[in-house]
């Protein structure tokens, strides 16, 4: 394995998610296989009414400070996910030039919750009664502010939103910024909190979600024949990328190598996937031939997998068609719910991690898979396997697509966690 000192290199990890709200507890719920989806009292009485929430952490002690009160959840859980990440690389904003460092977020919907609770105000008391912070709140670009101030990063702020690759989008950004010189270190990622009843009735109404309110963990079923619709989750998860060769001098170790990207647009349909995945293959195209890759050399696939008929059918014939060679293939979101702008990115973190640990988590919910989809899905249990290529694909409402290619990172340095222990301890 040659060691590429050219490049990006993803330093550091963080994540908040519905397995886990730092990286040991995500990874060995995400490689347990086991759905996270349960009823959730807010949303009861609707048509669907469970979720894969984000719980076992209080958000404003792990924020802090007396700025928590003007963050709304999405921008509490891209706090943490940053301020983890940051620390995994080994990084401090206190030793830092903040003029050479980057924050890209992506968020599709920003604080609903909170123009919800504003809208009644108005509704019920009048004008004088509606926050003066709705607006800094609600803002999808709110994450992307409050993380630059609390880690005193003064380079380019981005919010890119592109629906459910909002998170996959601020990653491939982030190289960009690097490759272009426009900063040295990215925090980049996605958050998204939007398991309200407003926002769930929208889905709900439009055919997107699953109806399986009498089986909320067995819901999300990538794949499976009898899969019929989405299950909403919430989260963040941030990364830091750094140019390699700056890693390392700075003594830092590469987790993983981000060697491409890739995006492109359906121009399709508002919500629906172009049916022959025309986007979709160009997006990963683009992600193969800037990595310098044959389609045969990719090891394995972190699907978008969202468990919809359209998306699940599209996406099991380009992996068909792309990847004859049958690349092991993952869907993270049987386990978290789709945590929409959120997901692309906590994929990201899950794709680095399998290769790292030569490690694939299984697609909850799935048993076998219907006539037709020629795929080497992980069921059952985590497979033990070497990877050291991966691509993770996005694909979101408005015919957005992208797709990032990892490379496994040099052996060197000390080694992590043995991902035997990570995965069942």
């Amino acid at each position: 394995m040659a060691r590429a000192d050219a490049g990006v290199a993803v330093t550091g990890l963080g994540l908040v998610t519905s397995a886990g709200a730092d990286e040991h507890t995500f990874w060995k719920g995400l490689c347990a296989g086991v759905s996270t989806a349960r009823g959730c009292e807010e949303l009861a009485g609707l048509p669907v009414d469970f979720g894969c929430p984000v719980d076992g952490i209080d958000l404003d002690a792990a924020v802090g400070g007396r700025s928590v009160w003007r963050m709304a959840r999405f921008v509490k859980m891209a706090l943490v996910a940053a301020r983890q990440a940051v620390a995994d690389a080994g990084l401090s904003p206190q030793r830092w030039d903040g003029d050479r460092v980057a924050v890209v977020l992506g968020v599709g919907v920003g604080g609903v919750s909170v123009l919800v609770d504003n809208v009644r105000r108005l509704d019920e008391h009048g004008a004088d009664a509606v926050s003066p912070l709705l607006v800094p709140m609600m803002m999808p670009n709110a994450a992307a502010g409050e993380v630059a101030i609390a880690l005193r990063a003064h380079g380019p702020s981005l919010a890119p939103a592109t629906a459910c690759a909002s998170g996959a989008t601020a990653v491939a950004v982030a190289r960009d910024l690097l490759l272009n010189d426009r900063c040295d270190v990215v925090v980049a990622g996605g958050a998204e909190a939007v398991l309200t009843p407003l926002v769930v009735s929208a889905f709900a109404g439009m055919g997107a979600l699953s109806l399986r309110t009498g089986d909320p963990a067995g819901a999300s079923r990538p794949f499976a024949a009898d899969r019929d619709g989405f299950v909403i989750g919430e989260g963040a998860a941030v990364l830091v990328l750094e140019r390699t060769a700056d890693a390392y001098a700075r003594g830092g170790r590469p987790r993983a190598l981000l060697t491409g990207t890739g995006s492109s647009t359906d121009a399709h349909h508002p919500t629906a996937p172009d049916p022959e995945g025309g986007g979709a293959r160009k997006a990963v195209e683009a992600a193969l031939r800037e990595a310098g890759w044959a389609a045969h050399e990719v090891d394995h696939i972190n699907a978008h997998g969202t468990s919809t008929q359209l998306n699940d059918a599209m996406e099991t014939a380009l992996i068909s068609e792309l990847f004859p060679h049958r690349p092991s293939v993952t869907a993270p979101k049987g386990v978290l719910g789709h945590a929409l702008a959120a997901s692309g990115a906590i994929e990201a973190v899950a794709t680095v991690l399998t290769l790292e640990h030569g490690l694939v988590p299984p697609i909850a919910n799935l048993d076998s898979l219907p006539d037709g989809f020629d795929l080497d899905c992980v069921v059952k249990e985590a497979r033990i396997q070497p990877v050291e290529r991966a691509l993770s694909h996005s694909f979101g409402f408005g015919g957005h697509n992208v797709v990032l290619a990892f490379q496994r990172a040099d052996a060197d340095g000390p080694s992590r966690t043995d991902p035997g222990v990570l995965a069942v301890a």
